[in-house]
């Protein structure tokens, strides 16, 4: 129950109409009633299989009723048979079925009375049916001659119908049937005629009763039939067979009905049953039976026949079917007929049943009674199940209606009124209750109610009263009646308050009052607040096959928390709480996901919120978004030679409407099975006139596209076959290629086979030489190309190429101007020079060669060089030719890459597609000295505790005359902090070793030596050592195993932590392997020299660096002259070592080997490239 809120001193008032309550409300047991039947047994079968069988008759009334019945008219005492067992308290009994019990068989009629008044029921009729059973008979055979009518009679036993009849043999087959052997209604066999193969001995007739459980077999008949012969014929089988069938032919003859029935009978039918009307006729040849209706209106329907049309059905019948049917048999010898009067009666009906009720002493009392049926019923009133005595009765009676003034209390009574025809009974009752009490207030006092801000409240107030009582509510301590249009009372005394507020809330008091007395009761009602409900995302939009979230947020009032529910529904079928399809769906409470979203999945989602009180629900519509279904049903109009219109019918847009249709065809002469675009339609057109080629066997599909993507292609249209015609167009991307001097190859791109346009594709060329010839020479060919021999070398010609077919040529085609083919120049460069721009890079100048001696298109000019002799030593080289190439009509180019203080030769030709002309005479050029390469290698002979010993050997190449050697060094540790640069210079070329003073001990150290020439000095070679007290030293290139004992003794000079130990040994480890370049970059050397002077000079792959912070310019900045050349000055070498861009990407061809450090521990340093 609702907790009670503070009572409000809320006056409020208002009256309510007087409430008649004498038929609203039952009357309850506490007062005192008539007898009421509350249930009955209707008609009854006692079938033999069970138990027992169960007579039912329950009342009520106050006070409690006794019960007597009657069988067949007759009091029946239920003590009077030991099988009968009676209730307690009740009418009903049991009969249990043993022995013969046959006798309980009739129609009973149960009597409920006590001191005011008896009930009485309707007829119950108990069926106690018999085992059906065949007479053990003795049947003589049937022997009949060929043509003649037989009936077997069947003659089935009495049972409980339905009752269903099968003819078959002994070997349970059933008897074939058909015009001319067929069953009555009543389960004979008919032949129209036998003939010889009707002739058996077990004709048998079973009868079957589903509700008994039973079926029942007849003894077998047997019918002979024999053929008739005249005692005078002799003549063939056959002859005699015609001679009897003409002597049995006859006309029809009805054996149903039958002729001592006449040719008309009556047929009495019941409304709503089902009329059978049945005709069999024998005769020679078989009969036909048809069927009219004579008189009355036809009936809707065409009546439906049976039996091989010998029964005339129609179900359901009504009033309409009444009149006059008509069956014919009809052969070639003539025709019968019979005629059925049908009458249509129905069963009685109620018009007007009497009404019982509650009525109060003084009131009129009036009775009707009224029925229908065919014949007119009889109506008979009882009082108290005995028929009225008008004569003793104090009231009017007449066949429809009985009438009392003035009741009293004594007139409580019940009084039947029962209708009567051949066809049935049926009975109505009505209590008459005359009261005088005072108010009897059902509901219960104090109750409790609760409901939602907004919503109806119902406060009950269930009154008896006789006579009638008049009802008030009021609120709280007020004693006015409620007088607001929010409150409305209901018949049955109960309180509406409409669209309740907050202060609602309180207590009510419900009064009824009559002449007899009054009472009043209660009521609480608490007001909560409503529950809200809102689903997100709202309607949302979503791709197939992606995800969906849907959450429904919920407020509600916290005195309803326990009977808050929370489902879902979509499309207004509830959605079950555990996911749905293998996890696809999850529902948990408040959130419904949705993977993989299917069309299937669109739809409203409901969240429905409910409590004890209220119920809200929230939607939200999913749209899911998909390509479009394919187009359906293309069709095709319009018919030209060029074009065609296409429409289709668009198929589903999936809630994304279509922004286009892709039209795409496919032709099965030139390309089958290959499908592609024709045009596009915009937008939903449905519709296109599509523009197409000749000589094309088409058809057609449409691809609609939507913002999710393009649907699948439709199915194709019909094919679409374009007549021939001529060519178009002609042939693009004329050419002329040529691989000798004395011929010209034109070639073209064919036209593709879709834009030949017919049947016979050729291409016609002309030519003629440009400015010389005046007359086209022509050609016509089928491949797509012509080759013209013995024509002058590189001259120009005029060219056209047209396409043609069986159905004529194309447009006028365009004129080409090609070339016809060339030779290599027959001339070389001259004044060919050479700028020494550095000692590793010339540039070299030429004249170009007229363009007549060419002979073709000039691709460029090539420069080859090689080395003779090199000027340190004088020694003659091998020559090893180099080349760059120079792309274009060009009368210079820069030579990198060239070894210093060397002497060279070079040479220049003029080159085209054919080939490469005459060399130039080879001209004689000197390079400068340069600076040397780096030192082979240094090593650390000797390590003292303030001095070393630095032994290095010469550079690999010295590139001109050495001056000396440059030996630095500097102080380094692990922390990559670096002391200043010391610097000592070897003047004698010849010192190959150092001895160094002055150093601190147990100190790191990096040196450099690099060696010099008059035009600077060259990239350094590296090494590192320790000093040490003891005058020991430790250098890189001693291996592992050396640091490993410097490592071990350093851990016992220093007593270094084990974790340090461990750092430091990691660090050293790698400090004996690791990277020069690394090293360097972290110890710069503080004099690189710049070596623009020579840009293209020695390349390496491992630059020396100078350690960071002591970098120095030893050379100075590169003259501007040599700077200033673009790098298209220089040329394609052998090897591709420069981009079109002319950049440096290779290394020259020939032999070029790279300075290295060959001593152990040392590594190469060398210096970047500047540009």
């Amino acid at each position: 129950m609702e907790t009670l809120l503070s009572t409000k001193g809320i006056t409020i008032c208002l009256f309510f109409f007087v409430l008649s309550l004498a038929a609203a409300i039952e009357i309850p047991l506490s007062v005192a009633q008539l007898p009421t039947i509350t249930e009955q047994s209707h008609t009854q079968v006692a079938y033999p299989f069970d138990e027992d069988f169960t007579i039912k008759c329950e009342a009520r009334g106050n006070p409690q009723p006794t019960f007597n019945w009657t069988k067949d008219g007759k009091p029946f005492d239920l003590l009077s048979d030991p099988r009968i067992v009676p209730s307690n308290n009740s009418g009903t009994f049991v009969i249990q079925n043993r022995g013969i019990i046959t006798n309980f068989q009739g129609k009973y009629r149960c009597y409920a009375s006590n001191v005011l008044g008896t009930a009485m029921s309707e007829e119950i009729e108990l069926i106690v049916p018999s085992v059906p059973k065949f007479p053990k008979e003795k049947i003589e055979p049937l022997d009949v001659e060929h043509g003649d009518s037989v009936i077997l009679h069947c003659n089935p036993p009495k049972g409980i119908p339905p009752l269903h009849i099968y003819w078959m043999n002994i070997d349970l087959q059933h008897i074939p049937q058909d015009e001319r052997v067929s069953m009555s209604l009543k389960g004979d066999l008919y032949f129209a005629n036998v003939e010889e193969n009707d002739s058996r001995s077990d004709y048998c007739c079973f009868a079957a009763f589903p509700r008994l459980r039973t079926i029942v077999q007849k003894m077998p008949m047997t019918l002979k039939v024999s053929r008739f012969k005249h005692a005078n014929d002799s003549g063939s089988p056959n002859a005699a067979v015609t001679k009897a069938n003409f002597i049995k032919e006859r006309k029809p003859k009805l054996l149903i009905p039958p002729e001592s029935a006449g040719s008309s009978s009556s047929v009495t039918v019941i409304k709503g049953g089902v009329l059978l009307l049945e005709c069999i006729a024998e005769g020679l040849p078989t009969p036909h039976l048809s069927w009219v209706k004579v008189t009355g209106n036809l009936p809707k329907d065409e009546p439906e026949t049976e039996n091989f049309g010998k029964i005339l059905k129609i179900d359901q019948v009504t009033a309409a079917d009444e009149g006059t049917y008509q069956c014919t048999a009809s052969n070639p010898m003539g025709r019968a007929k019979h005629e059925f009067h049908v009458h249509v009666e129905e069963p009685p009906r109620w018009i007007k049943e009497p009404e019982g009720g509650v009525y109060s002493v003084g009131t009129n009392l009036v009775l009707l009674c009224e029925a229908i049926g065919n014949p007119e019923p009889s109506i008979q009133w009882k009082l108290n199940g005995m028929p009225i005595d008008s004569r003793t009765f104090r009231g009017r009676i007449s066949a429809r209606e009985i009438s009392l003034t003035n009741l009293q209390l004594h007139d409580s009574a019940v009084y039947q009124c029962e209708a009567s025809n051949k066809h049935g009974t049926i009975l109505a009752s009505a209590n008459i209750n005359v009261l005088n009490i005072a108010p009897l207030i059902l509901t219960s006092d104090g109750e409790n109610y609760a409901t939602v801000v907004g919503y109806s409240a119902f406060l009950h107030c269930e009154i008896f009263a006789s006579p009638a009582a008049d009802i008030r509510w009021t609120k709280d301590d007020s004693i006015e009646p409620l007088s607001t249009l929010r409150y409305e009372l209901n018949k049955n005394g109960t309180l509406e308050i409409k669209e309740t507020k907050k202060e609602d809330s309180g207590s009510y008091a419900c009064w009824a009052a009559n002449s007899v007395g009054k009472r009043a009761i209660t009521a609480n009602l608490d007001i909560r607040d409503a529950t809200k409900l809102v689903v997100t995302p709202k309607n949302p939009r979503v791709l197939k096959s992606h995800s969906i979230l849907l959450n429904c947020q919920s407020e509600y009032d916290s005195h309803l928390k326990h009977s808050f529910k929370l489902s879902w529904r979509k499309d207004g079928d509830k959605l079950p709480v555990k996911s749905m399809e293998d996890g696809r769906i999850i529902l948990d409470r408040d959130t419904l996901f949705i993977s993989s979203v299917t069309l299937e999945d669109q739809g409203v989602y409901t969240c429905v919120a409910s409590t004890s009180l209220d119920s809200v629900t929230a939607e939200s519509q999913l749209i899911v978004l998909d390509v479009p279904d394919p187009p359906e049903n293309l069709q095709l109009s319009e018919n030209q030679n060029r074009s065609v219109r296409l429409s289709w019918k668009a198929g589903a847009s999936h809630n994304s409407p279509v922004n286009e249709s892709i039209i795409e065809f496919e032709e099965n002469r030139w390309e089958p099975g290959r499908w592609q675009e024709l045009t596009r339609a915009p937008g939903n057109d449905t519709t296109a006139l599509l523009s197409l080629a000749p000589y094309m066997n088409y058809q057609f599909r449409v691809v609609s596209v939507n913002a999710v993507g393009r649907s699948q292609p439709s199915k194709p249209s019909l094919r679409y076959a374009t007549p021939p015609a001529a060519p178009d167009k002609n042939p693009e991307n004329i050419r002329v290629e040529a691989s000798e001097p004395n011929e010209m190859v034109m070639k073209w791109e064919p036209l593709k086979p879709a834009e030949s346009n017919g049947p016979g594709l050729e291409y016609k060329v002309s030519w003629r030489q440009r400015g010389v010839e005046v007359d086209w020479n022509e050609e016509t060919v089928k491949k797509h190309s012509l080759t013209l021999r013995n024509t002058p070398t590189f001259v120009p010609y005029e060219i056209k190429v047209q396409a043609v077919n069986n159905l004529g040529s194309g447009p006028e085609p365009n004129v080409t101007i090609g070339y016809s083919g060339e030779d290599v120049p027959d001339a070389a460069p001259s004044g060919v020079s050479v700028d020494v721009v550095n000692s590793t890079l010339v540039k070299v100048f030429w004249f170009g060669i007229p363009r007549d001696r060419v002979r073709g298109h000039l691709r460029g000019y090539k420069v080859s060089w090689w080395k003779t002799k090199s000027m340190l030593d004088g020694k003659r080289h091998h020559p090893e030719k180099h080349f760059l190439t120079f792309v274009g009509d060009r009368n210079y180019g820069m030579i990198p890459g060239l070894e210093p203080f060397s002497e060279f030769r070079l040479s220049v030709l003029a080159y085209n597609a054919k080939g490469d002309g005459p060399e130039s005479s080879p001209v004689v050029f000197e390079t400068p000295e340069g600076v040397p390469e780096q030192p082979r290698f240094l090593r650390i002979l000797n390590f003292d505790k303030d001095s070393v010993t630095l032994s290095w050997g010469l550079p690999k190449k010295a590139n001109g005359h050495l001056t000396g050697y440059i030996l630095q060094y500097q102080i380094i540790n692990e922390t990559h902090e670096i002391g200043p640069l010391n610097d000592v210079s070897v003047t004698n070329r010849s010192t190959l070793s150092w001895r160094l003073s002055g150093l601190s001990s147990s100190t790191k150290y990096k040196f450099y030596v690099k060696a010099c020439t008059v035009k600077g000095c060259g990239k350094p070679v590296t090494e590192e050592g320790l000093t040490m007290a003891q005058g020991t030293y430790a250098g890189i290139y001693d291996g592992i195993s050396t640091q490993g004992w410097f490592i071990g003794l350093m851990c016992a000079i220093a007593l270094l932590t084990l974790l340090l130990l461990t750092i430091c040994f990691v660090r050293r480890n790698k400090g004996g392997k690791y990277s020069v370049k690394e090293k360097e970059d972290l110890h710069p050397d503080p004099e690189a020299q710049s070596i623009k002077d020579e840009i293209f000079g020695e390349y390496s792959d491992s630059d020396e660096k100078p350690l960071k912070g002591s970098l120095q310019s030893i050379n100075g900045d590169i003259k501007a002259t040599e700077s200033a050349d673009s790098l298209v000055d220089y040329g394609e070498g052998e090897h591709g070592m420069f981009n079109e861009d002319g950049s440096f990407i290779g290394a020259y061809s020939g032999s070029k080997e790279k300075g290295s450090v060959e001593s152990t521990g040392s590594s190469t340093a060398t210096f970047p490239l500047h540009a």
